[in-house]
């Protein structure tokens, strides 16, 4: 099947389905918009210059940007101009970028922003084979850059008709992009997705979905160096939907509010923030108010199989959730802008009690499955959801289970292999083209598959028996008092966890006692608070077999981050970096191993 081209796929849209304001930005000002004839005329400017800059088919052009409309406009330029794309994070060390930009062996890079050009210039000695940088939004342009706004500002028609000359040249099967993947241990593997990959995950993730270029409006992000938000990006250019961007996650309350989307993607640490902020926020009422949040939480874990579609319900459960919806629900939705139709999770397993509560309040999630080799997407819960799965198999992709609970996928979003390493490519991907994701699942007598953990994440406890960390992590981090946790205890003689507590709920909780802290570091060392998280940790896993068991834990001050090394930037747990970070940490809840004094008791 021809699924077309990125260019290809861009032109069509913007010739059939012109939008006013096809991208949206937040100025000083305010928000401010940019057509899509003015997105177009901008591209093929930019890709002009590319080519006249000697880029040729096959040559790869970093992108080095926060999510902003120049990240797409510089990518539709480097593809239409038959290059590759290299997105790198906005955010990203000095070492990676520069192991990046040589191991891809990039001849220009674009980036945007002042912190972007302050990195690059720091780098660049470093680089001989760039030769060309273009920046954008910087007013002070080192003297062996080049200025973007420059670049485009005489950009016109024909610059426009050379652009599709160009763009009906570039062939579905070259490559569109080397993605180089976070890391979690080792050097990043630069991931090869070709136009096809791209274009046909764009058209059979979202085949059943209907969307309005008239009245949807997405906003954007996650980080487009990531294959997830990119990705879902090209559906809503591809679908002339407008899409708002958000350069940091911090700033998405705010815009959540001012642009009222009805598309949204986010991974589940997002939705497990939003789902803390609002316990926390109820926790802290008082009196009346206190019973109607209480009240409503237990009319959301009543109402949620009802609300998804899985089951029905009675008159009486009908007439209390319109009451509390009123009271409520309508308010947590009005956080989010209140137009929320469509919410996509992945990237990580979502707990099903987080599902369901989301559900229940009429935010509609839908999680589904994929990883950066398959473009990403392979299974998705829309539209028939079962809370809980990653959803069925999307078309086109077939999915089988190995002898050992591998999942293994074949499709047309399936990657070429990891540049420049044919070993590693074959320790993945066979000849006839299935792809041994890491994974480890099942799928169900309907073909729902479920997640259960990351192969290389099982621990495996000194008694040889296997545990998978995250269905227990998920399911303490439903806890309001528990912000975060980590399971630990490979080659242990039992299960450990170390556990952030949730701040301002543990903080509201322990005032009502006469209780307060003068620092994070005091409250996760005080007793009340142990015993708080003791009891939490209790009921949370009291239906784990005896070795899944949490027989100790340590509280952590601070959360896991980014910034402090702990996440990659898809807030995916780098679990060996954490071990490192509190091996000392780790060591005292096994220091008298050999005569075990367990602080949770059985």
């Amino acid at each position: 099947m021809n699924y077309g081209t990125l260019p290809s796929r861009l032109l069509n849209a913007i010739d059939s389905l012109p939008n006013p304001r096809a991208q949206m930005f937040r100025a000083p000002e305010g928000w401010q918009s940019i057509s899509s004839e003015e997105f177009l005329r901008r591209v093929a400017g930019l890709s002009t210059a590319f080519v006249e800059l000697g880029i040729k088919p096959g040559d790869r052009v970093g992108l080095f940007a926060t999510n902003r409309p120049e990240w797409h406009t510089a990518d539709f330029a480097i593809t239409g101009a038959g290059g590759v794309t290299v997105p790198i994070y906005f955010n990203e060390s000095l070492e990676r970028i520069t192991y990046i930009l040589k191991h891809c062996g990039a001849r220009c890079v674009f980036a945007a922003g002042h912190a972007q050009m302050q990195k690059l210039q720091a780098l660049r000695s470093q680089l001989p084979e760039l030769e060309q940088v273009i920046l954008a939004d910087c007013s002070d342009l080192p003297p062996d850059c080049l200025r973007y706004e420059t670049l485009i500002a005489s950009s016109g028609a024909t610059d426009v008709a050379s652009y599709r000359m160009r763009a009906s040249q570039v062939l579905p099967g070259q490559l569109s992009s080397l993605i180089y993947t976070s890391g979690t241990t080792g050097e990043p593997k630069g991931v090869m997705l070709t136009h096809t990959n791209f274009c046909s995950n764009v058209s059979d993730a979202c085949a059943n979905v209907k969307f309005s270029a008239k009245d949807d409006l997405a906003i954007s992000f996650l980080p487009l160096a990531h294959v997830y938000g990119r990705m879902l990006d090209y559906t809503h250019i591809f679908h002339g939907i407008t899409i708002a961007y958000v350069e940091a996650v911090e700033q998405l309350p705010q815009a959540l509010l001012e642009v009222q989307p009805t598309l949204l993607a986010a991974v589940p640490r997002v939705f497990e923030k939003i789902y803390a902020r609002v316990v926390e926020k109820g926790s802290k009422q008082t009196g009346t108010a206190r019973r109607i949040f209480d009240w409503s939480m237990s009319v959301s874990s009543r109402s949620a199989l009802w609300r998804s579609g899985e089951a029905k319900a009675g008159l009486a459960l009908r007439t209390e959730w319109a009451m509390v919806d009123k009271l409520v629900y309508s308010r947590i939705r009005e956080g989010t802008g209140g137009k929320l139709r469509l919410v996509f999770s992945g990237g990580a397993p979502l707990a099903k009690p987080l599902a369901e509560f989301f559900w229940a309040v009429g935010i509609p999630i839908y999680q589904g499955y994929g990883l950066t080799e398959t473009s990403p997407v392979l299974t998705s819960n829309y539209p028939q959801n079962r809370m809980g799965s990653s959803g069925k198999p999307i078309p086109n992709v077939e999915i089988r289970i190995a002898e050992d609970g591998e999942v293994i996928v074949k499709g047309p979003c399936v990657m070429q292999g990891y540049y420049k390493s044919p070993e590693s490519t074959r320790e993945v991907l066979t000849s006839d083209g299935w792809f041994s994701t890491g994974d480890i699942g099942y799928l169900d007598k309907d073909n729902y598959l479920f997640i259960t953990d990351r192969k290389k994440d099982l621990i495996k406890t000194a008694a040889g028996k296997f545990v998978a960390p995250q269905p227990i992590e998920n399911a303490l981090k439903t806890s309001p008092c528990i912000l975060n946790a980590m399971v630990v205890g490979d080659k242990r003689k039992f299960v450990s966890a170390l556990i952030v507590p949730n701040q301002g709920t543990v903080a509201a909780k322990a005032a009502e006692r006469g209780i307060k802290f003068s620092s994070n570091v005091e409250m996760a060392a005080h007793p009340w608070v142990r015993t708080l998280i003791e009891s939490e940790v209790k009921r949370l896993t009291a239906n784990l077999a005896q070795y899944e068991s949490i027989k100790r834990f340590a509280l952590l001050p601070e959360d896991f981050t980014f910034d402090n090394g702990s996440l990659t930037f898809t807030l995916k747990l780098r679990r060996r970096v954490v071990e490192q970070q509190y091996q000392e940490i780790i060591e005292q809840l096994y220091a008298d191993v050999a005569e075990p004094r367990p602080i949770l008791q059985e």
